[in-house]
């Protein structure tokens, strides 16, 4: 934790224990202390890769089904026109899809991201 963002890691420990002298404390109950720290603090997110805490991913999961909700009572919707994009996956950077117009166009796509011969 400490090699991986010392200054997170500080943060953490100050705002959950009131530990601001690190060094006035020993090393295994740095150590027992870090290891306790909350799934969402800092040093943990940073460790697990995640860019938001796991409750806030589902709560603004839950808002784009609502504007999905919301949308599909209109008359936009009816005609498959200005359907909200997904604010989650935009967050998360997962909102790029790739079409293709013919199944020649997706094979050769398929073989340019296996390497080509397989």
């Amino acid at each position: 934790m400490w090699r991986l963002d010392r200054d997170a890691l500080l943060c953490d420990l100050a705002e959950t224990y009131n530990i601001y002298d690190v060094k006035a404390v020993p090393v295994s109950t740095l150590a027992r202390l870090s290891c306790g720290l909350r799934e969402n603090s800092r040093i943990k997110l940073k460790m697990s890769g995640a860019k938001l805490p796991f409750e806030t991913m589902v709560m603004i999961g839950i808002l784009d089904e609502l504007r999905w909700l919301k949308w599909a009572k209109t008359k936009d919707a009816q005609k498959n026109r200005k359907q909200p994009k997904s604010l989650l996956n935009q967050i998360l950077n997962e909102d790029k899809v790739t079409s293709f117009a013919t199944a020649e166009e997706f094979e050769k796509r398929l073989k340019a991201i296996q390497g080509g011969n397989k």
